[in-house]
C-alpha cells in the first residue's frame, strides 16, 4: 500500500471525525445558552478545547457568541473550523478515488458542495440546522464506509484515523467543564453545575448510555464513564483498544510486543487505563492527568506519521 494512500485515508478519516465532534460542541452549547447567562466564559472554552486560542486572538481578539460561532464553523483561515475539516477531508478523498468506494466520495463531495457556500450566519435555528446536516453526514459517511469498503489496510488506517481523534476530542470535553467552563468553585452542586455536566454528556453523544448505567449525573461517574467505559465507543479506553487492535494489525504484529513507536506508547497508555480507576484518577488531579493523555496522544499521532507516511 502506498504511504501517499494511506495518510489521505488516515487524515480524511481525522477531519471527518473532528467536524462531526465540534459540530456536536457548538449545537450544545446554544442549548446551554438557553439555560445560563449569556457570557464570554461559555463561549472561550469552545475555542479552548480545540487548542487554537492562539489563531483566534490574532484574527477577532474578544471572545464573543459571533466570533467564536465564525471560527469555528466558517472560518476558511482556521484549519480546524468544520467548513475546513470538510473540505480537508472531501481533498484527500478526492486523491484516492480509486481506494474508496463510490458512495463514499458522493457524500463527502455532495455534504462539501452544499456547506462551501453557505451564508455565514449567527441565527440558531439556521445553525442548529447545519449542525444536524453535518453531523448526520459524518455518521453516513461511517457506516457506509463500514459498509462499502474492504476490511483492508485502507479501512484499518481509515479506523486509526477516526479513533486517535476521537480519543483527544473525548479528553478535551472532560478537560473544558472540569478546568475551565465552572466559573466558580460556589457553583460546583448548583443547577448551573448539573446543566453544565448534562452538557458535557451531550457533548460526546452519551446521555442516554450514561443515564443506562449510573442513576445519579455526578462528576466521578461521568468521568468515570467517558474515560473507562470499555463499551462506550467515545470513551478513552475504547477508542485506545481500538486504535491498539487496528495499529497492530497494519504492521502485522499479534505478539506482546511492539514493533515501532505509536504502538509502544498506545500500549502503554492502555495498559495504565487497563489498571487504574476513576479514584487514582482523581486523586493525581482530573485536568494533570488529561493533560498527559493529549500530549501522549499528539505523541501517537507524530509516531504514525512517522513510520507510514514520511518518505
Amino acid at each position: 500500500m502506498l504511504s501517499r494512500v494511506a495518510d489521505s485515508v488516515y487524515w480524511m478519516n481525522r477531519y471527518i471525525e473532528r467536524a462531526e465532534n465540534y459540530c456536536r460542541f457548538m449545537d450544545v452549547n446554544f442549548q446551554l445558552s438557553l439555560d445560563s447567562p449569556e457570557s464570554a466564559n461559555q463561549w472561550g472554552p469552545m475555542v479552548t478545547t480545540t487548542g487554537d486560542n492562539t489563531l483566534f486572538e490574532e484574527r477577532y481578539g474578544e471572545y464573543s457568541k459571533e466570533t467564536v460561532i465564525e471560527f469555528m464553523t466558517f472560518d476558511g483561515e482556521n484549519p480546524s473550523s468544520i467548513l475546513s475539516c470538510i473540505r480537508r477531508a472531501r481533498e484527500n478523498a478526492r486523491t484516492i478515488r480509486e481506494n474508496i468506494s463510490t458512495e463514499l466520495w458522493q457524500i463527502l463531495n455532495e455534504l462539501y458542495l452544499e456547506i462551501k457556500n453557505q451564508s455565514h450566519t449567527s441565527d440558531m435555528e439556521r445553525l442548529e440546522r447545519f449542525y444536524t446536516r453535518v453531523r448526520r453526514t459524518c455518521l453516513l459517511f461511517y457506516g457506509t464506509m463500514d459498509a462499502t469498503l474492504s476490511h483492508d489496510e485502507v479501512h484499518r488506517f481509515a479506523l486509526t484515523g477516526r479513533y486517535l481523534e476521537r480519543a483527544d476530542k473525548t479528553t478535551r470535553i472532560l478537560d473544558m467543564k472540569y478546568f475551565i467552563l465552572l466559573p466558580s468553585v460556589q457553583d460546583v452542586g448548583t443547577t448551573l453545575d448539573l446543566i453544565q455536566w448534562l452538557s458535557l454528556l451531550k457533548s460526546a453523544s452519551a446521555h442516554e448510555m450514561f443515564n443506562r448505567i449510573y442513576q445519579k449525573v455526578t462528576p466521578k461517574n461521568i468521568a468515570e464513564f467517558l474515560i473507562l467505559n470499555r463499551d462506550f465507543p467515545r470513551a478513552l479506553i475504547y477508542c485506545l483498544a481500538e486504535l491498539d487492535r487496528n495499529l497492530r494489525s497494519i504492521s502485522g504484529n499479534s505478539g506482546r510486543s511492539y514493533s515501532n513507536e505509536a504502538e509502544r506508547t498506545t500500549g502503554l497508555l492502555l495498559s495504565e487505563l487497563n489498571f487504574t480507576d476513576i479514584e487514582e484518577i482523581f486523586q493525581r488531579g482530573m485536568h494533570e492527568y488529561l493533560d498527559s493523555v493529549q500530549t501522549r496522544l499528539n505523541d501517537v499521532g507524530g509516531q504514525i506519521v512517522q513510520r507510514y507516511f514520511s518518505v
